[in-house]
């Protein structure tokens, strides 16, 4: 996906979300994302300008002048991270948060979005069960069990019996559900559902799966 039908996706998903017109919706992303030095940014970055400077020691307006003016800069995500790892001697987690967020600066990457293109609906609650983490997951990774707990979807299990995170697909993508068992008794749900194929399934899996834990919470609260 080049830079301007990236643009242009997250000007018709703001329309759809606000009822603005093309115009409107346009304007008021740039105005969002203009930086201090005068760059469009089409989308926000991962942090801020002054964590990405401390850890760097570069701005995020300067990285993206670096990126653009190396000559494979149209190579792809992996290609970009090196490049910021072995020529800019930026370690490797830190070479990944700054070509994502050069990506979304540039509209290459949509908020939401991997490197493979597809996007991932996240979403985390700590819920009171009547079960503790691990019998939570076994209820998860036995198929009659899985039908009760997402009752009207088809689920498949994508992971082995013995995963500490099963992976389920469900809709159009496959879940990761981490469980953590709390001191005080609860569990932590962490749910992250990837390889949704468009940022347009992302807002109403985020709302799904914030359904289906306040669901969880209350019925064994």
């Amino acid at each position: 996906m080049t830079r301007q039908e990236s643009f242009k996706r997250r000007i018709r998903e703001r329309m759809a979300a606000t009822g603005e017109k093309y115009g409107a919706a346009r304007r008021q992303l740039i105005e969002k994302a203009e930086s201090p030095s005068g760059r469009t940014w089409v989308a926000e970055p991962e942090m801020s300008d002054d964590a990405i400077r401390e850890a760097t020691g570069r701005g995020w307006d300067e990285w993206c002048d670096l990126i653009d003016a190396w000559p494979a800069n149209t190579d792809g995500h992996t290609a970009i991270a090196t490049h910021v790892r072995e020529d800019h001697g930026i370690d490797g987690w830190w070479a990944q948060a700054v070509t994502v967020s050069y990506e979304r600066i540039t509209g290459l990457r949509l908020p939401h979005q991997r490197a493979d293109g597809t996007f991932s609906a996240d979403k985390t609650r700590t819920v009171t069960v009547t079960v503790d983490a691990e019998a939570l997951r076994a209820l998860l990774l036995d198929d009659d069990d899985r039908r009760d707990l997402f009752p009207g979807l088809d689920t498949e299990l994508r992971s082995r019996p013995t995963s500490k995170v099963p992976r389920i697909a469900i809709g159009p993508g496959v879940a990761q559900i981490a469980l953590e068992q709390r001191d005080d008794g609860r569990v932590r749900i962490s749910i992250a559902h990837e390889r949704l194929p468009s940022a347009d399934d992302v807002p109403q899996w985020k709302q799904y799966w914030s359904e289906w834990l306040a669901a969880l919470d209350a019925a064994d609260g």
